[in-house]
């Protein structure tokens, strides 16, 4: 079947199965090799990408459910502000060792940036809780979250569009 999406901005059409699934395309057929399988399960966030503006596992997304749909990954946000801003701040406190988690981690760093998130240990540890490192533990990325968000205070907000949510689809 034809599958009709936004990639990046850019308009995809390609014949798939109904139940391939999003992340295999995305790696496979389109060359995004961002998007990672850690555990196949949802359970790991190396596969993440931002699927109609929310935080989702494209392991667990069939392709029949892409049609229509708009998908970024880290290349879509590359040239953004956020990222600049984020990865400054991983390079700051740390936050990246192996790289594994790094391009799931930053979309579930953009999507918290975007949607209004607080600089509060609780709420970062809980938005970031669908995204495993076997590497920091988590605190050095704890802080860049941080240190990040006292930087995007400072872009004025006009530019600082929200995503459609919070929560991550899984």
């Amino acid at each position: 079947m034809k599958i009709n999406f936004q990639l990046n901005g850019e308009f995809i059409s390609i014949e798939v199965k109904p139940t391939d699934r999003l992340l295999d395309i995305l790696r496979n057929r389109l060359g995004i090799f961002s998007v990672k399988e850690g555990c196949g399960e949802g359970e790991c966030g190396a596969c993440a990408v931002i699927f109609n503006g929310k935080l989702t596992n494209s392991c667990l997304i069939p392709m029949i459910a892409v049609d229509g749909t708009e998908i970024q990954t880290i290349e879509g946000i590359k040239g953004t502000k956020e990222f600049k801003l984020i990865k400054e701040s991983m390079e700051q406190a740390g936050a990246v060792q192996c790289g594994f988690c790094t391009p799931g981690m930053v979309l579930a760093i953009y999507t918290y940036l975007k949607n209004g998130g607080k600089p509060d240990n609780t709420a970062i540890r809980k938005h970031l809780s669908g995204n495993l490192c076997r590497c920091t533990g988590y605190n050095m990325i704890v802080d860049a979250v941080k240190l990040a968000l006292s930087q995007y205070a400072k872009i004025p907000t006009s530019k600082n569009k929200k995503l459609n949510s919070h929560a991550r689809q899984d």
